[in-house]
């Protein structure tokens, strides 16, 4: 009798040592938002407030230096009292070359934006060519290697006698200030492309234009960005500098207008603007080229 009931309690007590326990899902935990948020407010005060110091400091001791009798350019204060109209309604627009700084700004920035894209496309594509094919470095480099040391307003008079017209030579003389370094990055990026992904697309046969869009273009990405942040540091100095002679409605004839017209503040002012823009148009092009080579580039 004993022995049947032995057999039973093994049979009942096999199934309940087989059943699995439950397993539970430990999701990560957050952390709380005000943490978050306090964690960006220290990232930014990091990157904003030694800046803001220093322009504090350099701003104090510019008033304390100018503001002594005989200084021959004016202090901050005097600098804001004369030019407060131009601040403060910067899209007047009188007639003639009697405009506020805004359209004195977007005409300059026409200028570049249509030089700065000639040079770009013409330096990408020369660049490609001279990293390719050892003939066409051969040949044009030692070229590209003189006509970059060429200071851009000498391009100036070569431009206004082939033109006769001030703003496609304003023009040139962006596209030749900004295609050299375009040029060079570029070929550098080709050459340096590395040789397992041309063992690569050799085994899988891509074609030229294939080679091109999947391998040349993404692998030389960070040094063609490179060549492009300063292409448009030297288009925004050309314009300025081109403007001054080729005169009409332009930030650099602005700056020549008012030396001419012995308003000092004015030019200061004009000289603040053309930092500022020059600073968004290059952090514009860097960082246009970290999402386009996904961090790579150069910031």
């Amino acid at each position: 009798m004993n022995m049947p009931a032995t057999k039973i309690e093994v049979e009942t007590a096999a199934p309940a040592a087989t059943v699995a326990a439950p397993v539970v899902a430990m999701t990560p935990k957050r952390p709380p938002r005000s943490e978050a948020y306090a964690r960006m407010a220290r990232e930014t005060a990091v990157r904003v407030i030694p800046p803001l110091v220093v322009i504090a400091l350099l701003t104090l001791v510019w008033e304390l230096v100018c503001r002594r009798a005989g200084s021959a350019l004016p202090p901050p204060s005097k600098v804001f009292k004369d030019t407060k109209e131009l601040i403060l309604d910067p899209f007047f627009d009188h007639g003639g070359i009697d405009k506020g700084l805004f359209w004195h700004l977007s005409a300059s920035l026409q200028r570049v934006a249509f030089g700065y894209s000639l040079s770009a496309i013409a330096g990408i594509g020369l660049g490609v060519l001279v990293g390719q094919s050892v003939w066409a470095m051969r040949g044009l480099d030692p070229l590209f290697q003189v006509l970059r040391t060429i200071p851009p307003l000498a391009w100036l008079p070569l431009s206004l006698a082939a033109f006769r017209d001030g703003q496609p030579s304003a023009i040139f003389v962006i596209f030749i200030t900004s295609i050299w370094p375009i040029i060079i990055n570029t070929a550098v990026g080709i050459r340096n492309i590395p040789q397992d992904y041309r063992n690569v697309a050799a085994v899988v046969q891509l074609n030229p234009l294939e080679f091109f869009t999947k391998i040349m273009i993404p692998a030389a990405a960070p040094y063609i960005f490179t060549g492009l942040r300063i292409g448009i540091g030297l288009s925004w100095l050309a314009i300025v500098a081109a403007e001054m002679l080729i005169g009409g409605v332009g930030i650099g004839f602005f700056i020549w207008d008012a030396w001419n017209s012995s308003h000092i503040s004015e030019i200061i002012l004009a000289l603040f603007y053309v930092g500022i823009v020059g600073f968004v148009l290059d952090r514009l092009i860097a960082g246009l080229g970290k999402v386009v080579t996904r961090g790579t580039a150069q910031n």
